[in-house]
């Protein structure tokens, strides 16, 4: 790859390396400055993640280098990933290279294409709605919370069907952000440390046991439900009973069920896990990033709410409505932009490789950053800016190359059209139920964890 007879040029160390630790401190208590400041030293980087060294790649060209076309090189893997998988098993997004991943990911294809998913579009909307709409009006809110609560329901309504039990879903909401916690902790930290007999090494373990147990539940509940409810998949279009059908119509979880012959009991929860952390970490973090920019943005919000308005001609927003909605998408795409959502992620290198004129040695992890990329003023002109208008047709393809939240290539996140319809379903139930909101607290601090959230989000929503 990349041949030349050239001999590589030595990869820059970043500096600040410390005995035992290497650039652990850094990453634990400055990350998104650390991480930026690398694009100052080259286009490949190397720190160390205590005695390990790691080779991080600045360079937006490179990264696609890494997840396209030379994606055969540098395999799924590295120190964050070994973390994940005591998280999420052996899912879509942990599982290594190879037949495994290609045989699962063919069989959970149907799940993401956009009609299977049109499918559910009724019940996450009315979902959605029935939450937003509960808030008490005045009331302050953490709206990071609150995000979760809404994008795990809509996620369970659409997966698992309408009536899983509640308690399902407050166990899930509370035990997945302390178990991305964790793994982003034992990620950074020396593995020596994640495998002392720690209280929080400890209470990680017992989450993740009770995480499986949960999930062993949703499953069985959908499973019971699919078989004691008749669906009449035969209603037409425009009903008056349309949005009860849809709320009764099997969740997507039932295309993996239906396979189950060819997955274990095990695999069917790596799968769900997988699902969830994806569905909520991701969206509820630009969904909080992306209010929060409205209440500095007012023309923005003006402009959101008059397109939903055009849309929805004053009636209750549809699923139909959401394909007419292309700036709520820009906005969602520039919130996800500027705001990562993941900091971090690592491939391994599968033989001695040449990646930019570097030797990156065999074994060795190679770190890629969306933030980092998608932050950068080389293809995103002043990046701090929170600009829907770099999403709109016609403006330079530079943008759209950089833009790697959803990854690229044979591992691209397999939900990405679930994403954006969870997403515009809830912005667009947000501003149709609340015609006016504020910022309630001092603005927001990005604090990592697998994805970029803020450390305090308080907003208050009104009715007028």
């Amino acid at each position: 790859m990349n041949a030349s007879a050239a001999v590589p040029a030595p990869v820059p160390t970043a500096p600040g390396g410390l005995p035992l630790i290497g650039h652990a401190h850094h990453l634990v208590r400055t990350p998104l400055p650390f991480i930026s400041s690398l694009r100052d030293h080259g286009s490949v980087v190397r720190i160390r993640l205590g005695p390990t060294p790691a080779y991080v790649v600045t360079d937006p060209v490179l990264t696609r280098t890494v997840l396209v076309t030379e994606a055969a090189h540098f395999a799924k893997g590295g120190k964050i990933f070994d973390v994940l998988r005591d998280v999420f098993g052996d899912g879509l997004a942990t599982i290594g290279d190879g037949d495994t991943h290609l045989r699962n990911r063919r069989l959970m294809q149907p799940m993401f294409n956009k009609a299977h998913i049109a499918t559910r579009r009724t019940a996450m909307i009315e979902q959605a709605r029935s939450m937003v709409e509960g808030w008490e009006e005045g009331q302050l809110r953490d709206v990071f919370a609150d995000m979760n609560d809404v994008t795990l329901a809509a996620f369970l309504v659409a997966l698992f069907g309408a009536d899983l039990p509640a308690n399902l879903q407050r166990e899930f909401t509370t035990l997945m952000p302390a178990l991305m916690k964790g793994a982003i902790r034992q990620t950074v930290l020396p593995p020596w440390v994640t495998r002392l007999p720690l209280p929080a090494n400890r209470a990680q373990a017992r989450g993740i046991a009770r995480l499986r147990a949960l999930m062993d539940q949703a499953i069985d509940h959908g499973s019971t439900r699919s078989a004691d409810t008749p669906v009449d998949m035969a209603e037409p279009a425009g009903c008056p009973h349309q949005a009860a059908a849809d709320a009764e119509r099997p969740g997507l979880f039932e295309t993996l069920r239906a396979a189950e012959d060819q997955f274990t009991r095990e695999q069917l929860q790596d799968e769900a896990i997988t699902l969830m952390n994806a569905a909520i970490e991701t969206t509820a973090t630009a969904l909080a990033w992306t209010l929060y920019e409205l209440t500095r943005h007012p023309e923005i919000e003006e402009r959101l709410r008059a397109e939903l308005a055009a849309v929805c001609g004053g009636r209750p927003l549809r699923e139909e409505d959401l394909d007419q909605l292309s700036y709520a998408r820009q906005v969602l795409q520039e919130g996800v932009r500027k705001y990562g959502p993941a900091w971090m992620v690592t491939r391994t290198a599968t033989r001695d490789v040449d990646l930019g004129g570097h030797r990156i040695p065999q074994g060795a992890d190679v770190v890629w950053s969306p933030y980092l990329h998608q932050n950068d003023p080389a293809h995103f002109p002043d990046p701090d800016a929170f600009d829907p208008d770099r999403w709109a047709d016609g403006r330079a393809p530079s943008t759209r190359d950089s833009f790697f939240a959803f990854g690229d290539g044979r591992r691209k996140c397999i939900g990405e059209n679930f994403a954006w319809v969870e997403m515009q379903i809830i912005l667009a139930t947000v501003l149709e139920a609340w015609p006016r909101f504020r910022l309630a607290s001092r603005p927001p601090r990005p604090e990592t964890a697998i994805t970029v959230k803020p450390d305090r989000l308080a907003m208050a929503f009104g009715a007028s």
